[in-house]
């Protein structure tokens, strides 16, 4: 008789689901039938009249390719956009970019080798708006290529004409409110970008600088000090010299006449012998006369280089944490020097232009560039006999964020936004909003409870206009309804552009007639803080467009934002609607090697995202951000990739095995009630009901790592080294419509259809790729669905304790079985048969488990009674003896099973009596 082919009998998966990922080659591909079906708009409007989640989208910088941060950030917000709209959500998603400001005039400045001075300001806009343009055009391809779902055909750009429109009404409205005032005070400067700088703009770093001793010949002592004497100051920048205006001391502070090599010098009691050592002055100091600091107000001292006096004042500024005690003051070069110089009613003076060289008023200084006349003002101060001391030093100093070259504080008139006129509102508001880490909160209410007024003007062209007018006969500043809504409107229609194309007679409101009767205006030439243009995006874009709703639910953004978006957005929400723009604020930290250090070039250290999604593919990257605890900083190498790559073939491996196994099954006709399910199916839905739960209240936190753990621990543990294992024997040998089959196919379409909802949101490409290929569905794209009952999970306490306990039992005789296939006593599992010596607790689980050796993963399985005499050759486990043995028999040819009864069917003699039923049934 001709041996029958059992391969055909046997139910093997068949899918066209490919093993292999290939996802560099696939996802594209997805990509294109997303936006040929326009999947955003199927599902907003699958999701009209849901309630709304509004993820307001900080606006990336138009000026360069997508790197890591930017891949993390935007991944991030897809997946609690994708999960909220899965929970039954409408939640819209509207990306945006931020276009104006110093960087892209550097880049056009640079790239075409123009002076920009010397280009009329229309025609040098016009490059500035094409290079910004061109590069959101570059980065919304990388956005979409990460499988970022969102508004793309309509996304705001701070640049465009209705944007710009808003923005102006929102500095009308906070003039209006008596916020926005122009005052002569220091702020910080650069000279390289030729304009002043908010706090948000600042960073720090070390630098050396000259520490430098000064004496100050006392010239009128009003007869407390004696002529002749000399006050020593401390300063880190020399250049500040010739902007002295006077000598600050502590009122309540003690300060010491020393005799020193025959001179005289004043200086604070605690810092003398500091002072002296720094001068090389060895011995005792000699004291002459002591002083409190209020005791010498008003003397006068002489400056050391100028035909000028400097005055002695008091202030709470003065510490006696280093220097002299005695501080060198210039209230057009310091912040505390400026405040304690109105008290004083001391000139402003700063003798630097905005290139950073020296005026005529720094004397013979003039034309210098200030930080290189450190080394000509000492060495003129060692010639004249006033330099005590003098070293260098490393210490932090301000930075320009953007150019990286130290700054400085200038007097300069600047617009300003007075935030102490609502410094409480905006404290108040902190509390109200929800933020995550919980540390944030102290973060931004410490920087706005210690910051000064937000310096709004900027000194640059490519930028939108501060709209206030000046009367042309008296110099009074114009703002009002009239002129910030004619504005506004020429805005809207002709952008910003129109302030630089037309004279201040074609801007203003007709009619418009100053207070003291002028009718002739010219227009203001700074332009606004770029932090004003992202910062009135929740009016120009949450408040404006009727898809969203205004305060946004959320704000995300990396943890720099404290003094940025966050702070910005925050200030004029409150100064003009009196309430945060946002609910919850959740900020993430920054990206790190696989050693901890902080990526750079020069390290050859940075992970590409482009190169990352060509050579392994956009959800490699997606799988990432899930897995890392992204609200502090956290690591990235292409070792971490790879190992994410491994988590991720397990994954896909699942969705195939579980589509392989779901071949011929039509949920409508083949699935099995849930009281009929075999009780194994009815605990692997019962499992995954568990991790639904727990998956679902991880993206509702937006704990992302604790998704991708579950998922992984459910596909390699639950469904991979238990389930699967157990259940392959009868769901590849039984027929094709018997009860068992049945049963276990219903389990995992369930699972299937759950398990690919749930990843949906995390690796969007391969939940797609899955969807199509899984029985019964309709829908163009997983995201079409909805997860349901999210809150109604049944979960079957019973069923899941006794299967835990059976479990337990499963896993000792896995440990013995490793043992006997260490020592050759058996090859695979279904040549093993094991005899079981249990304790009272044991036995029960064992008599309750149905289907014994599928889920031993053995041939043949004996229970012994209690009191059993156990073989010298069993293994003693936790409340059970295990013995293990080659089972007796023969193997089927079929199922691979040992068993005595092979040959017992005549027709087919090499199978067992089940598999030859089997087959009897499936040739008819």
């Amino acid at each position: 008789m001709e041996k029958p082919d059992y391969s055909k009998t046997l139910n093997l998966p068949e899918t066209e689901f490919p093993m292999r990922g290939n996802l560099p080659q696939r996802e594209p591909l997805m990509q294109q039938k997303w936006e040929e079906m326009d999947l955003y708009a199927k599902v907003q409007e699958m999701q009209q009249g849901k309630p709304k989640f509004i993820l307001h989208d900080g606006p990336p910088y138009a000026n360069g390719d997508v790197h890591t941060g930017h891949a993390l950030n935007k991944i991030l917000k897809d997946m609690i956009v994708k999960s909220k709209t899965m929970e039954g959500f409408d939640a819209p998603y509207v990306p945006g970019w931020d276009t104006h400001g110093m960087p892209i005039e550097h880049a056009i400045i640079k790239n075409k080798g123009i002076n920009r001075h010397e280009v009329p300001v229309t025609d040098f806009r016009e490059m500035c708006k094409n290079y910004a343009l061109d590069f959101v055009e570059r980065q919304k391809g990388q956005f979409k290529r990460l499988g970022v779902r969102g508004d793309w055909e309509n996304p705001y750009i701070t640049l465009l004409p209705e944007y710009e429109a808003h923005q102006i009404r929102v500095f009308g409205e906070m003039a209006k409110r008596g916020y926005i005032y122009k005052g002569l005070k220091p702020v910080h400067w650069c000279a390289s970008c030729e304009t002043a700088l908010a706090e948000a703009e600042v960073e720090y770093a070390d630098k050396k600088s000259p520490s430098i001793y000064v004496k100050f010949a006392v010239k009128d002592g009003k007869g407390v000090l004696p002529e002749g004497s000399f006050i020593v100051i401390w300063t880190t920048t020399p250049w500040t010299l010739p902007a002295n205006m006077a000598i600050a001391l502590g009122a309540d502070y003690e300060y010491s006449l020393l005799d020193v090599n025959g001179e005289q010098l004043l200086v604070a009691k605690e810092l003398a012998e500091a002072v002296l050592k720094a001068a090389g002055v060895e011995g005792e100091p000699v004291v002459i006369a002591s002083y409190l600091g209020k005791d010498l107000e008003r003397v006068v001292a002489q400056h050391p280089f100028l035909d000028r006096e400097s005055l002695v004042i008091v202030g709470e500024h003065v510490t006696l944490d280093s220097g002299t005690g005695c501080v060198h003051t210039a209230p057009g070069h310091g912040m505390d020097d400026y405040m304690v110089g109105l008290q004083y009613e001391l000139p402003v003076l700063a003798p630097v232009n905005a290139q950073g060289k020296f005026t005529k008023d720094a004397g013979p200084y003039e034309g210098q560039f200030y930080t290189k006349a450190n080394k000509q003002i000492i060495e003129d101060l060692q010639a004249s006999g006033h330099l005590f001391a003098h070293a260098d030093i490393d210490h932090s100093y301000p930075h320009c964020w953007r150019c990286k070259n130290p700054v400085f504080f200038r007097a300069t008139e600047q617009w300003f936004g007075s935030i102490d006129k609502f410094r409480d509102q905006l404290l108040e508001q902190i509390k109200q909003v929800t933020w995550s880490p919980e540390w944030g909160e102290v973060r931004l209410h410490n920087m706005v409870a210690d910051r000064g007024d937000w310096c709004i003007s900027r000194q640059r062209m490519w930028g939108v206009p501060i709209p206030i007018f000046y009367c042309n006969d008296c110099g009074t500043e114009i703002i009002n309804d009239e002129t910030v809504d004619k504005v506004a409107n020429l805005f809207a229609e002709h952008s910003s552009q129109v302030w630089f194309e037309r004279e201040a007679d074609q801007l203003v409101p007709e009619g418009l007639t100053c207070s003291c009767g002028g009718k002739s205006f010219r227009k203001e030439t700074d332009t606004m803080d770029v932090w004003f243009d992202s910062g009135s995006s929740h009016m120009a874009v949450v408040n404006a467009r009727k898809e969203l709703q205004w305060p946004a639910d959320l704000y995300l953004e990396g943890s720099d934002q404290y003094r940025g978006w966050f702070n910005s957005s925050l200030s004029t929400a409150v100064a003009v609607r009196g309430q945060a723009p946002y609910k919850m604020v959740v900020s993430h930290g920054f990206m790190l090697d696989g050693e901890g250090r902080k990526m750079s070039k020069s390290l050859g250290n940075v992970i590409d995202p482009l190169k990352v999604m060509e050579q392994v593919g956009a959800d490699i990257l997606r799988l990432w951000v899930a897995s890392v605890d992204y609200r502090s900083d956290f690591r990235v190498s292409d070792a971490i990739l790879k190992q994410v790559a491994e988590v991720y073939r397990k994954i896909r491996n699942t969705f195939r095995y579980l589509l392989g196994n779901l071949n011929g099954f039509d949920p409508k006709q083949h699935a099995v009630p849930k009281e009929q399910l075999l009780e194994i199916d009815r605990f692997a839905l019962n499992k995954f009901e568990q991790v639904r739960k727990r998956i679902v209240k991880g993206y509702r936190d937006f704990d992302f790592h604790i998704v991708y753990q579950e998922v992984n621990n459910f596909c390699t543990v639950d469904m991979s080294a238990f389930y699967f294992d157990v259940s392959k024997d009868r769901m590849y040998t039984v027929a094709p419509d018997a009860l068992e089959r049945r049963s276990g196919q219903t389990a995992m379409y369930e699972i299937l259809v759950g398990l690919t909802q749930l990843v949906a949101p995390i690796l969007s490409y391969t939940a797609d790729e899955v969807w199509p290929f899984v029985p019964g569905t309709t829908e163009e794209s997983v995201q079409l669905t909805q997860w349901e009952n999210v809150d109604q999970y049944e979960i079957d306490d019973a069923l899941e304790k006794k299967w835990d306990a059976i479990l337990k039992v499963r896993d000792e005789v896995l440990k013995a079985l490793e043992v006997a296939r260490k020592e050759k006593v058996i090859g695979k599992g279904l040549t093993a048969a094991v005899d079981l010596y249990p304790d009272e607790n044991a036995l029960r689980v064992l008599k309750n488990t149905p289907r014994l050796e599928e889920v031993l993963g053995v041939s043949q399985v004996t229970v012994a009674e209690p009191g059993a005499v156990v073989p010298e050759d069993a293994t003693a486990y936790a409340g059970l003896s295990i013995r293990v043995r080659p089972a007796e028999g023969e193997t089927c040819e079929r199922c691979r099973i040992v068993t005595t009864q092979i040959g017992q069917n005549e027709e087919h003699p090499t199978l067992c009596p089940v598999c030859a039923e089997n087959v009897i049934h499936f040739l008819g």
